[in-house]
């Protein structure tokens, strides 16, 4: 969003109305109009000084047009309805000179949104001096820590952002979310021998929002903890995915059930719908209703109210990620995951995403393994979505006779995704923290080149 734009004083819904009327009075068949506008403050503090302070406030605008089958978006920061005109034509013929797309068009007719609390803005918005004591506890809880050496020092922050939406198919809304943040990074050891690790929150509610003093003693002691890795030889090994990373396994599986990328064909799980995908038992979630998620929403991009969905149940995939784009496409009806940027068109994504816990502690997931891998933290990747190979460099601690042992790095584990969802184990320590949630997962057979 713009810096410097001064946020529209009316109510969002009636702007963009005037938009889309403007719009059809250029000529289009239908349209849409999208605004996101906000505010945000950040502090970042390093060794005990402040280093940056930003705010921002502004407002974007987007319009998406359609002639028949042909549609455009163009966007502005110029909320003035005396534009409105200039940038509707200016859309309408955009539309004129691209290709029809037999598949794009609004929603007939969407149905009327419930009444959900989701509860997704506090109203509190803090202060240069609140950020800034957030941080400076957190960096000196990490510093304080013995062994740790420097720092790279702690973030805090916070947004207020208002999403509205209104479409010549008699569709508006609108809804507001806050969201709170505060990260640190300690580093331990001293020149080539330095390892670095961090511990982060961020929340709809900043009562939700981790103790500073928490998140800086657990970045402090993982750094002190990675000191003096081994690189273990070639082996194929039981995994154990810490939540940090766990999450984006359950990324790689909603990709593949993306309905763009099925209808695409460039998905491998494009011939598995009905089939199973994960291990017995297993229940993968997406929620966009649940209260102060992260990115719950009352309705998605394209006005469909939101409802929970079961991606995955009982191991078996049974729905893929649709918008209207996606769904015609296959035959099949939105199921309310349109997002989109107030530039560009909808497309399908997840909400609120969580694999449902096990019934196991991570200490008894682990307890049989005489040789494994806890793994901390990822880095690259390198997945065929068509065949589902995966690669990905990894860093963590080894298990030895069911215990976490000496800390690893400079390793890759490579597998296949379709057999490493059948070969899931979760743990019982899920908790909500991000827009993807995952407890420990235990994965078997796992190959790991090493040194």
């Amino acid at each position: 969003m713009s810096a410097t734009a001064e946020r529209p004083k009316a109510d969002p819904r009636e702007v963009l109305s005037d938009l889309v009327a403007a719009a059809r009075a250029a000529g289009a068949d239908a349209a849409d109009a999208m605004m996101a506008s906000g505010a945000s403050l950040s502090v970042g503090m390093r060794l005990g000084e402040v280093e940056a302070v930003e705010r921002s406030e502004g407002f974007d605008i987007g319009l998406r047009v359609f002639l028949g089958r042909r549609q455009a978006v163009v966007s502005t920061t110029d909320a003035d309805p005396g534009g409105f005109a200039a940038l509707a034509e200016r859309a309408v013929a955009m539309a004129r000179a691209v290709p029809e797309d037999p598949f794009g068009s609004l929603p007939e007719s969407v149905p009327p949104l419930g009444a959900a609390a989701l509860d997704m803005d506090d109203g509190v918005e803090p202060d240069v001096a609140a950020l800034t004591a957030r941080a400076r506890r957190a960096e000196e809880a990490a510093r304080a820590v013995s062994g740790v050496t420097n720092s790279e020092g702690a973030d805090a922050g916070w947004h207020c952002t208002v999403i509205a939406l209104a479409a010549s198919n008699g569709f508006a809304g609108t809804y507001s979310r806050s969201g709170h943040s505060l990260s640190v990074t300690a580093l331990a050891g001293e020149g080539t021998a330095m390892e670095r690790d961090y511990d982060l929150s961020s929340a709809t509610h900043l009562s939700d929002l981790d103790d500073p003093e928490t998140l800086g003693r657990n970045a402090g002691e993982r750094a002190v903890r990675r000191l003096n890795p081994i690189r273990p030889a070639t082996a194929r090994l039981p995994v154990l995915l810490d939540p940090r990373v766990a999450g984006s396994i359950l990324g790689h599986l909603v990709s593949a059930a993306n309905g763009a990328a099925v209808a695409r064909g460039t998905s491998f799980l494009r011939e598995r719908m009905g089939q199973k995908v994960m291990a017995s038992g297993l229940t993968l979630r997406d929620d966009p209703t649940r209260p102060r998620g992260p990115r719950s929403r009352p309705f998605d991009a394209e006005g469909m109210p939101t409802a929970p969905l079961s991606i995955v149940e009982d191991g078996v995939l049974r729905h893929w990620l649709l918008d209207w784009r996606s769904a015609r496409q296959l035959g099949m009806q939105s199921n309310g995951r349109a997002s989109r940027s107030v530039g560009g068109p909808p497309s399908p994504s997840t909400t609120n995403l969580w694999l449902e816990p096990g019934a196991m502690t991570p200490e008894a997931l682990m307890a049989d393994i005489k040789e494994g891998l806890l793994v901390t933290e990822m880095i690259g990747s390198s997945i065929n979505a068509l065949t589902g190979d995966y690669s990905r460099g990894a860093s963590g601690f080894m298990i030895r006779d069911g215990k976490v042992a000496e800390p690893f790095s400079g390793v890759t584990l490579a597998g296949n995704l379709l057999d490493m969802f059948l070969n899931i184990t979760p743990a019982n320590d899920l908790r909500f923290r991000h827009g993807t949630d995952s407890p420990t997962l235990r994965i078997e057979g796992l190959t790991m080149a090493g040194g």
